[in-house]
């Protein structure tokens, strides 16, 4: 039987990393050993068994390093990929777990393929007792090629389980379990050769969206100010001085702020710049109450901050229209 044709697109991360032995499984980063993709693949050989692996090298490199260039060049090869193999059935890319759901989200609102596109990461190093890097890929690879995972925008697998990428986030430093979908769960599972996807998610996703990385360097700056007892809004003041044109604000849950906070953020709407009231909870919905409309804020639906910063950024790249980026939030 011919087996499906999929491309492998190593970032660096967990997943790529050598420790000093394999009970180095917390430490790990202090090695400083990293492997291209092309030397994982030759490490995990149980993907030849399930699809034919073009690898391409991109960067090995801790993920905190990862920023806009990095996602608009991974966009330019995504594109390159799926032009230069006809037969190409779906795209794997190896990730550090720190940044790998805003990648993924990035990639989820920006990437103009049909094909599936799935990120992966591990939580334990390559080289680990028991390191999940080679199942990850593996499972990474079996939905990269399956029909089931088709125009189903940016996936997310780790630990056997499927993600959208809107929906997931990290939830713990070491667990194995980390990627989880607050509220809504996961889209399905992997079982062996079995990839069973159970729902969708019904939010706009690539390739039908309006944003193109490709034609925005840099995005619109947007900061995001993380609410705590006390805070007196000099964080805000000072994103406002670094020229941000929009503000996350990251408050208490249901969506609040100190009173130097909303004095900081009202100066902020004065002076043009998006506030956009997210809650540091981990989950859950903000709602536009009257406090809110009366300072002029808007909202993040039910986005963490840091995926409500991306979706706003790629906003601002479109229109600076309160009303307009309502929609965008109501529909992605």
């Amino acid at each position: 039987m011919t087996r499906p044709h999929v491309a492998l697109i190593g970032t660096g991360g967990t997943i790529s990393s050598l420790g000093r032995d394999s009970l180095d499984i917390l430490d790990y980063g202090a090695n400083n050993r990293r492997l291209e993709a092309s030397q994982i693949a030759v490490r995990v050989p149980e993907l030849a068994q399930v699809a034919e692996v073009t690898v391409v090298d991109y960067r090995a490199i801790v993920s905190p390093d990862i920023d806009e260039t990095d996602w608009r060049a991974l966009v330019a090869e995504c594109i390159r990929l799926q032009q230069t193999h006809d037969d190409l059935a779906g795209i794997v890319i190896t990730h550090g777990t720190a940044t790998l759901e805003e990648t993924a989200w990035c990639l989820s609102l920006t990437l103009p393929l049909d094909i599936p596109v799935i990120v992966t990461g591990a939580q334990r190093p390559l080289s680990a007792l028991s390191s999940d890097a080679g199942m990850n890929m593996v499972n990474a690879v079996r939905a990269a090629s399956s029909p089931a995972t088709r125009n189903g925008g940016v996936m997310v697998l780790l630990n056997d389980e499927l993600h959208a990428a809107r929906e997931v986030t990290k939830t713990n430093t070491t667990r194995l379990q980390t990627f989880q979908s607050p509220v809504s769960g996961p889209l399905g599972h992997i079982d062996g050769e079995h990839v069973q996807l159970y729902r969708r998610s019904l939010r706009r996703t690539a390739p039908h969206t309006e944003f193109s990385l490709m034609s925005i360097d840099p995005l619109p700056r947007v900061d995001i100010a993380y609410s705590y007892a006390g805070s007196d809004g000099a964080a805000i003041s000072a994103f406002i001085a670094a020229g941000a044109r929009g503000i996350v604000s990251a408050g208490f849950a249901p969506g609040f702020v100190t009173g130097g906070e909303r004095a900081a953020l009202i100066k902020a709407v004065d002076k043009g710049v998006v506030v956009l009231q997210s809650t540091r909870a981990g989950s859950g919905n903000v709602y536009r109450g009257h406090r809110l409309r009366e300072a002029g804020f808007l909202v993040a639906d039910n986005l963490n901050p840091q995926k409500a910063r991306l979706l706003l950024s790629l906003a601002l790249s479109v229109t600076d229209d309160p009303a307009e980026i309502t929609r965008i939030f109501a529909e992605y």
